[in-house]
């Protein structure tokens, strides 16, 4: 069940006790909350009133603050009378640090839109620590100088905070020193550098400074954000997740895209909120998670699991169990692929195939060559979430392609550089070869590693050099697979271009280099990183970019089937997949020798990601060995090891 469709495709969620409105993507609820600030500005601009808004830092308002640059310059939104109330800083923290909130909005917005700089308020990380309460005191007496807030922006955290309003933050507390959760410190840890750089302590808004607010919308986005999502808007009020203060705000709103709406009751469970329309996607989803919730195989389910697990009209309308069982059963065996190069509407389970060795003559239709081109937005990718899948592509005869989008070198450690260089050198003396210039750049390279500070960005030379680790840990990668480094692309893609975790926009020229890649590779299928949760939002820009040339080409006649992969942070749901491809112990084991090719990510990586400790091998095995597992409590044929995909439908 769902309310009434809105703009821009977004459809407000029943049952919430916070009003939530799900976008189709994250840009789109990005130019909502942009609109509404629009909106207010101009009015009170007309009625020569002020707009107080309170604002946020992060990943997450990124959209918004470029959509609100984009009103100013295109648009003439006039910033003049705007004053501005910043939640948060670190503390302490000087104000040009390369991780200072303050530098960071400077850059991000003030900087591209004619606010006054005394109409600008952060908290500021260099108060002696004896004054910082007295300061905080006067931040929120400017608050009220100022009206009060009119329009309170937030992002929410994965402990639930709200600003840096950790577990344990009261209902009335006020601007104050805190100290950083753990979970806290260790998201943030892939901008500092290691988790070790990143500060204790920060100076934030209360919680009772932010319900004052008149009004407030908290955006989230992202597989990663739906788990705090749903015990905030759904869960009960509670001082161990700031957030569902926001329970008791008379005008708050939760703005998400539908990967952070994910775990909410309606969406995942929508047959628990009342009555809804049984369509084929929805009768899968429910009878697949009523037999892992019961421990029972498809085949087996009876009347009475769907009776006692809210699904008596589900049972009534398109029943009895045994038929429901045995079409998802033949729904979920059409997904299993051993030809992974076929077209969807030609690969059918071909079980017998897996007991046979690689080399055994396979059927005519596995010699169809069918031209694949795999998308890999950092240069490990590729081998982490279908690293089988691309072995079984080689095997069968399919030329494929990898592009390997950005060069994923802020992702080296400095100490690989620094051997790296040394590596250069001896091997030029080793062989005789003149290495003056070399010695030169080595000398200069480990001068700038010497002095370098935490978080510092790195030089245009050390840049170059960690791009060439993983260039070559890429080739050596694909080559494991089976794939010969003529086959790759390194695309280099102009947003990734900035040296830091922050990314720039898509740029035009990237869009036409995919282009291009496409009308030279004219594949038959394309593989696209579908894992919107990565944290880092690399995987993200990607994807829109594919997705932008894709349409293009599809315009000029160019015709393919497009498949999203996960597995570095996220695995498809068993209801979502239309694919999978086994993965026998052999070829997993032949995908992990693929990804410890990439030496520089191995037993530890710069940014892992959340609060995933494990190496990326070992996330690759169990959540593919995982997939399997699922099939197996569904009743499916037992495999070693699946790697599941998603087909792309444009809108």
């Amino acid at each position: 069940m769902r309310a009434a469709t809105t703009a821009m495709g977004s459809h407000y969620v029943p049952n919430t006790k916070i009003p939530t409105l799900v976008f189709p993507t994250s840009a789109q609820a990005a130019r909502h909350v942009a609109l509404r600030i629009e909106s207010l500005i101009r009015q009170n601009n007309s009625a020569g009133r002020p707009t107080v808004l309170g604002l946020p830092t992060g990943s997450t308002p990124v959209g918004l603050y470029r959509e609100l640059i984009r009103l100013h310059q295109e648009a003439g939104l006039d910033f003049s009378r705007v004053i501005t109330f910043n939640l948060d800083e670190y503390f302490p923290m000087q104000p040009d640090d390369p991780h200072s909130y303050r530098r960071w909005m400077q850059e991000t917005f003030f900087d591209h839109v004619n606010l006054p700089p005394q109409n600008i308020h952060i908290p500021d990380g260099t108060v002696p620590p004896d004054d910082v309460e007295e300061y905080c005191t006067r931040y929120e007496q400017q608050i009220r100088r100022a009206g009060g807030i009119d329009l309170m922006v937030l992002g929410i955290g994965r402990t639930g905070h709200v600003g840096f309003n950790e577990p344990g933050s009261t209902r009335n507390s006020r601007t104050r020193r805190v100290t950083l959760d753990p979970v806290t410190r260790r998201d943030a840890a892939g901008g500092f550098f290691g988790e070790n750089n990143v500060p204790h302590q920060a100076l934030t808004m209360g919680v009772g400074t932010i319900l004052e607010a008149k009004r407030i919308v908290l955006l989230a986005f992202g597989e990663h954000k739906a788990p705090i999502v749903q015990k905030a808007v759904e869960g009960t009020m509670t001082d161990a997740i700031a957030a569902s203060f926001l329970q008791q705000h008379p005008d708050a709103t939760f703005l998400l895209d539908e990967s952070a709406a994910g775990s909410l009751t309606a969406l995942s469970r929508p047959w628990a909120v009342g009555p809804i329309e049984w369509t084929p996607a929805l009768i899968r989803r429910a009878v697949i998670w009523l037999s892992l919730k019961v421990g029972k195989a498809l085949l087996k389910l009876s009347d009475d699991d769907f009776r006692e697990h809210e699904l008596y009209e589900l049972l009534r309308e398109h029943g009895p169990a045994e038929r429901l069982g045995r079409l998802v059963f033949d729904q979920m065996m059409a997904t299993i692929c051993t030809h992974p190069g076929l077209p969807i509407s030609d690969c059918r389970s071909q079980i017998a195939d897996l007991s046979a060795p690689s080399s055994a003559p396979q059927s005519e239709i596995s010699n169809l060559k069918s031209p694949i081109l795999v998308f890999s937005p950092h240069p490990d990718d590729d081998v982490i979430s279908m690293g089988g899948t691309l072995i079984r592509l080689v095997e069968q005869n399919h030329p494929v392609h990898v592009a390997y989008m950005t060069s994923g070198n802020i992702a080296v450690f400095d100490h690989d550089a620094w051997r790296f260089t040394d590596f250069v050198v001896e091997f030029n003396r080793l062989f005789a070869i003149d290495s003056e210039h070399t010695e030169c750049v080595k000398e200069r390279v480990q001068a700038f590693l010497r002095t370098k500070q935490p978080g510092q960005p790195d030089s245009e030379d050390l840049l170059k050099i960690k791009a060439l680790i993983r260039t070559t840990e890429a080739r050596a990668a694909a080559l494991a697979c089976g794939i010969e480094p003529e086959n790759l692309s390194f695309m280099d893609l102009r947003f990734y271009r900035t040296g830091t975790i922050a990314k720039a926009p898509i740029h035009p020229q990237d869009i036409d280099d995919i282009v291009a890649l496409l009308k030279r590779v004219r594949p038959a299928q394309l593989y696209v990183a579908g894992e919107m949760s990565d944290p880092h939002g690399t995987h993200r820009t990607c994807a829109e970019a594919i997705f932008q040339a894709v349409r293009r080409v599809r315009s000029e006649g160019l015709s393919f089937e497009v498949w999203l992969y996960r597995g570095a942070w996220e695995e498809w749901e068993p209801h979502v997949v239309e694919r999978v491809v086994p993965v026998a112990p052999a070829d997993l084991e032949r995908k992990k020798m693929a990804i410890f090719r990439h030496q520089s990510q191995k037993d530890r990586a710069m940014f892992p990601g959340g609060s995933d400790r494990r190496e990326f091998w070992q996330r690759a095995e169990d959540r593919n060995r995982a997939t399997a597992q699922v099939y197996d409590q569904l009743g499916l044929p037992e495999f070693y090891a699946l790697e599941g995909f998603v087909p792309w439908r444009d809108g």
